[in-house]
């Protein structure tokens, strides 16, 4: 099913819609089919304008199964298009479920337009000719369903026949089988008359340029190549595999072309410990997982805070605890990011909006790590990393300069009047310590995660100069220059404020665009910098009564919040359930605010 939306979607880009994308798979490796737990499924969302969100209510569900249908019935519209496999709607399936009686025969779909295609012995029939069993045959059912539905939308099945030749190029009677099962299901649209309409997308106003298709996690992988080319530094990757981060290994691996060295370690301590000697040898160092991988890294984050080294944690946020269900979003490590670390070890996060923001917050989080010698953790989360929008290509001319001055002679002298290196001389304006690359004659100095004396680097366990090292790395934190929040108030008399951060970007957007289209005034912002946050904050939450934060936890914004600024009145809308906001619950708890006053 994701292999099958994952096509529908280029097709669709291809057209020059405007999409977005929600793929939900199961946690296990081998869920068992026909099973609820079994279930993957894959939605999008495409218009003819601007879209925010996968959509709160499918018009369309293809159910391959009754687990299914029975999954995924309860979102889809009323009086919505079911196209369901009869084939597979046997009594044993049914019961596998929990269906007393089939569904297609007691009357409890009458709300719905139903359609019975038997797509599994449909396709069969259609692959008769093809040199492959009945079992093989049985598996292009997806293909089928894909051609059916390209007919419906009018999308052409050619940039997916070019993508079955790549991918079965050395199978290509496997390839030419698919493509036919394709074909067959676009035939069978044409000819059926189970289907009265058929429906045509006209392309969407976009921006000039050039697009394509991404997801999260391939633009944050770009974004990677690209901060190595703006800094021009070697990038490295330290990796241990983990859902939904893996991707981002992945990509990265393909790359080598562009400076790109990616290490599968044994685990994740050691992909942090080896992405922080890289930042110490000179090289861009990175490291990328998930939650229960970061809290494993955290030792090796705060001596990066120590040794005052730039280094990027990427966190793919997902359901917690422990291993919670690895497969679901969620964004419930913030206070992880902010605070999960021993000792005072403040480092600097920030939050991709989008999967196409993923590629700009990358080169901001390598700005951030390279100029101030600090890590920097992005948060990006599962609903992010494998949804896809249109993404437009920069140009490369417009990428910022990252580029790193490194030392390379001493910067002091010793009490004999010799030239010496003091390693934690600070740069004034940024407070950030010298990067002196190991080799470089005459500046060698101690490294370690012992506490350092002020400039010389030497042992110290002086309590006053330790009050001023651990005063100071706050400081340089906390002085990291963020652009100012913006606010999106059209009247300026808005009396409540919706802030967000991090993937409800798109779902507070929809929400606010369907309250204002009812006539009532509401005002959003959306947090990208959440250490540190922008100047003007606190500012802007003062101009308003109430300020709503919604999130995928059970209130850590919202905590920070009341923290930093104890005269706002907070008011936090959170579910944990492993799925993105709807607008339309947003709509309705936004609503509730407003009525309460």
């Amino acid at each position: 099913m994701q292999l099958t939306g994952d096509r529908f979607t280029a097709e669709t880009a291809k057209l020059g819609n405007d999409l977005s994308t929600l793929p939900n798979y199961p946690a296990e490796i081998r869920a068992p089919a026909g099973t609820l737990p079994g279930v993957s499924s894959f939605q999008i969302h495409f218009a003819d304008s601007d879209i925010l969100t996968p959509g709160d209510e499918p018009e369309v569900l293809v159910a391959m199964n009754p687990a299914a249908l029975k999954a995924n019935l309860r979102d889809l519209k009323s009086s919505g298009v079911i196209i369901v496999n009869t084939d597979e709607f046997t009594k044993r399936n049914l019961s596998k479920v929990g269906y007393a009686a089939n569904p297609l025969e007691d009357g409890s779909l009458d709300d719905y337009q139903v359609i019975e295609v038997p797509l599994t012995s449909l396709t069969i029939g259609a692959l008769e000719e093809y040199e492959i069993g009945k079992k093989d045959a049985a598996r292009s059912k997806n293909m089928f369903a894909l051609g059916v539905l390209s007919w419906m939308y009018s999308r052409s099945t050619e940039v997916t026949e070019d993508f079955l030749r790549k991918k079965f190029a050395k199978k290509p009677e496997i390839a030419e089988a698919n493509i036919a099962a394709l074909r067959s299901g676009w035939n069978y649209g044409e000819t059926a008359e189970s289907f009265a309409v058929q429906y045509e997308i006209p392309p969407a106003t976009l921006p000039a340029g050039t697009y394509r298709n991404i997801t999260g996690n391939t633009a944050l992988a770009w974004g990677v190549i690209a901060a190595g080319v703006a800094s021009d530094l070697p990038v490295f990757l330290g990796a241990y595999p983990i859902t939904p981060a893996s991707d981002i290994l992945h990509e990265l691996s393909r790359h080598k072309k562009f400076g790109v060295t990616t290490m599968q370690a044994e685990d994740e301590i050691a992909a942090a410990g080896a992405a922080l000697g890289a930042s110490y040898g000179g090289a861009l160092g990175i490291t990328t997982s998930s939650g229960p991988g970061v809290a494993l890294k955290s030792e090796t984050i705060s001596l990066g805070v120590s040794l005052e080294l730039p280094l990027i944690v990427i966190d793919v946020q997902r359901a917690g605890p422990s291993t919670g269900m690895p497969t679901k979003t969620e964004q419930a490590d913030l206070l992880m990011a902010m605070f999960g670390r021993h000792g005072e070890a403040p480092i600097a996060v920030l939050a991709p909006q989008s999967p196409s923001d993923c590629f700009d917050a990358m080169l901001e989080a390598a700005r951030m790590a390279l100029r101030y010698r600090t890590p920097v953790m992005l948060l990006s989360d599962g609903y992010i990393a494998n949804g896809a929008e249109p993404w437009r290509l920069p140009d490369m001319e417009s990428l910022p300069d990252l580029s790193v001055d490194f030392a390379t002679e001493p910067n002091a002298t010793d009490d004999a009047g010799e030239p010496a290196f003091l390693p934690f001389l600070r740069d004034p304006d940024t407070l950030a310590r010298p990067w002196a690359v190991p080799g470089t004659p005459g500046l060698q100095h101690r490294i370690g995660g012992i506490e350092k004396a002020d400039k010389t680097g030497d042992i110290s366990y002086d309590p006053a100069n330790h009050d001023h090292m651990v005063r100071t790395r706050a400081a340089k934190i906390a002085g990291i220059p963020v652009p100012d929040l913006e606010v999106d108030d059209p009247d300026g008399d808005g009396e409540i404020l919706v802030l967000g951060w991090g993937s409800t970007w798109g779902p507070i957007g929809a929400a606010v665009r369907g309250l204002r289209e009812r006539g009532i005034t509401i005002a959003r912002a959306h947090l990208r910098y959440l250490n540190p946050m922008p100047a003007n904050l606190g500012e802007v939450l003062d101009r308003y009564d109430k300020v709503v934060v919604p999130e995928m936890n059970l209130g850590q914004l919202a905590l920070l919040l009341r923290g930093s600024f104890p005269g706002t009145d907070v008011v936090g809308y959170n579910k944990v359930r492993g799925l993105p906001f709807t607008s339309t619950e947003l709509q309705d708890a936004l609503e509730e605010v407003i009525k309460n006053g």
